[in-house]
């Protein structure tokens, strides 16, 4: 009787490590996250067109902060708030064993005053470096936190059946933080968003002008490391009409942007690397009969090789003390790094491609895009786990991409049809990686 009893408990052991091992085995089929996604969606519009009336400022996204925190406890989530300010992480611990993979959305809006003409345009103000400003999701960050609190409700509901963990970085002050203070995903990494649990991938998306409903990304440098560059200049001041009794900064600024916009085109082999020198702000005086005594200029330096970069850092620096020199003036001439470039993994680039097309159909998804000299934040979690960051096609229907408004317009917007894309590119991408890992 005894012997019985231990053979039919070692049948039924067998039997239930059979069953675990096939449960760990089986894939969970797109259809069930297809279902769950487009049953997500309404709330997802809903969330993004709230967001988009309620946008905040880098390091004050805290009604967007809270609102994200709410989702994520109602769906049993551990939830970590104020990383990096205002960041909420989010762990999902799957019913399954497994690796840990992360997710990430950024949820800050810009300075820009929205011209959309959309019945949930923004209507907020903010105070930028000291300054009233209008604020406004111009780049589409909106939409990114309302895709990831989506993914977020299908991968909870997965969770019986998700081998490993899922952690969800809600990222504020993907911009730049203002002046004087940290902020984005280095000071998340930091604070320590890749930590307990720590990631072995990180993946990322981006709405931009685009066939809608389309995805492009690249292996290896994707997006532009970027510098912002400040010019102080410092002369003499004197009467308009009396030229030769000052030092005239005025007149050296101009021939500091002259000489800058030649520099790119004519010091660097384009068809190596893309390079991109701009200087895209000129502040100094005050009244139009008076040359003042100093100029503040400020630009940005859009680069992808690490020694080309420094290299033409000190060509700039060069360039511009020479030319201060001439006039009799001095120069102060100072970088402060925005982002790394956004290096996709090469191995991780090829093996996320099969879920990005599952999620937005064969034929669907471009991996051998040009690379695009905007920057991304995202690059700080890629110089810590291999991860890969992709774009998303929002245009409107039947616009030309290239004539639609770009990020940062006032004009941008995106179209709420590739909202249900987003949702399940998020949750396949760390469904499929968490499946294949040993």
């Amino acid at each position: 009787m005894l012997q019985t009893t231990r053979m039919t408990a070692f049948v039924a052991a067998v039997a239930l490590s059979v069953a675990a091992a096939a449960a760990v085995a089986a894939p969970i089929p797109l259809s069930d996250i297809t279902a769950l996604a487009d049953k997500v969606t309404p709330q997802v519009i809903a969330w993004r067109r709230d967001i988009h009336q309620h946008p905040e400022l880098a390091n004050c996204e805290t009604r967007t902060a809270a609102l994200v925190a709410a989702h994520l406890k109602s769906l049993g989530i551990e939830v970590r708030e104020h990383v990096a300010h205002t960041g909420v992480v989010g762990v999902l611990r799957g019913a399954l064993p497994g690796p840990v993979v992360a997710l990430r959305a950024d949820m800050d809006a810009l300075p820009v005053a929205e011209a959309t003409g959309l019945p949930f345009a923004s209507q907020a103000t903010g105070t930028w470096n000291g300054a009233v400003t209008p604020v406004a999701h111009a780049c589409g960050h909106d939409g990114h936190v309302a895709m990831l609190m989506g993914a977020a409700d299908v991968l909870a509901a997965l969770k019986p059946r998700l081998r490993g963990t899922v952690v969800f970085l809600f990222q504020p002050a993907e911009e730049g933080a203002p002046a004087g203070q940290e902020g984005g995903a280095a000071l998340m990494i930091k604070d320590g968003a890749l930590d307990g649990p720590a990631p072995a991938a990180v993946f990322g998306l981006h709405v931009v002008p685009g066939v809608p409903g389309t995805v492009f990304y690249r292996p290896e440098g994707f997006m532009a490391a970027a510098d912002q560059i400040q010019v102080s200049l410092h002369g003499k001041q004197t009467h308009g009409a009396w030229p030769w009794k000052g030092i005239d900064v005025i007149s050296l600024s101009s021939a500091i942007v002259s000489e800058l916009n030649t520099l790119a085109a004519r010091t660097v082999d384009v068809t190596a690397t893309p390079t991109v020198l701009t200087i895209a702000t000129i502040h100094g005086g005050v009244r139009y009969n008076i040359i003042p005594d100093e100029v503040t200029m400020t630009g940005t330096l859009r680069t992808f090789d690490a020694a080309q970069r420094e290299a033409i850092k000190q060509r700039i620096t060069t360039t511009v003390q020479n030319l201060a020199d001439s006039y009799g003036a001095r120069a102060e001439v100072t970088f402060i790094a925005s982002g790394a470039v956004t290096w996709n993994d090469p191995d991780l680039s090829r093996s996320v491609f099969a879920a990005l097309e599952e999620a937005a159909g064969a034929g669907r998804v471009d991996m051998n895009r040009r690379p695009t000299t905007v920057s991304e934040d995202f690059s700080a979690y890629q110089a810590k786990v291999p991860g890969v960051f992709y774009h998303i096609g929002a245009s409107a229907d039947g616009i030309n991409p290239d004539d639609s408004a770009p990020n940062h317009s006032p004009r941008f917007d995106l179209n709420e049809s590739v909202l249900p894309l987003g949702v399940r590119a998020h949750a396949l991408t760390a469904v499929r990686w968490l499946e294949a890992q040993p």
